[in-house]
């Protein structure tokens, strides 16, 4: 029994020395002035590299809605696995590729649940050793009723589909 909790040990402390943590995430504030909507969003993110090539993480993000007197909050998690493709000193583009979960409620009426997924590619701009700034533009694949209620597959890359970030890695 001791040589595998030995083993273990060896086996954790190996991938702790070669991968990193990083922890990170978005948070948006938007107001609508043509709906009288006001949007607030957190989503806070946590990774970990394996290599430089492959990484894990999650999204776990938290909605809420105000739109003529009306208030609805949404909740996801999304899981994905990050393929870095291309990086030198300063820049490194990655695409993600995961599924989300999520469950939304408008005030007076029923949860709806929902799914995606899909990949999205993004760019991360490192600062210094520990800093990142990051933008994902776009999404490639199927959601049905995710987060908003939306239903289908295919592409989009527009500017609605842009998100700012950071990452800090340990």
């Amino acid at each position: 029994m001791k040589k595998i909790g030995f083993f273990l040990f060896v086996v954790l402390v190996t991938l702790s020395v070669k991968a990193q943590v990083y922890m990170g995430g978005e948070i948006s504030l938007w107001h609508n002035d043509d709906a009288d909507a006001t949007t607030f969003a957190l989503s806070p993110e946590v990774g970990y590299n394996f290599n430089e090539k492959w990484a894990v993480g999650g999204n776990l993000t938290f909605l809420h809605q105000e739109k003529e007197d009306i208030s609805s909050n949404g909740f996801a998690l999304a899981p994905y696995a990050r393929y870095s493709y291309y990086e030198n000193k300063v820049v490194r583009l990655f695409i993600d590729g995961g599924l989300g979960f999520s469950t939304y409620k408008v005030e007076d009426s029923d949860n709806i649940n929902g799914f995606e997924i899909g990949f999205r590619p993004g760019i991360a701009v490192k600062l210094n050793k520990h800093f990142s700034l990051l933008a994902k533009c776009g999404f490639l694949g199927y959601r049905d009723d995710y987060m908003y209620g939306e239903n289908g597959y295919g592409f989009s890359f527009t500017s609605e589909d842009l998100s700012f970030g950071f990452h800090y890695e340990f």
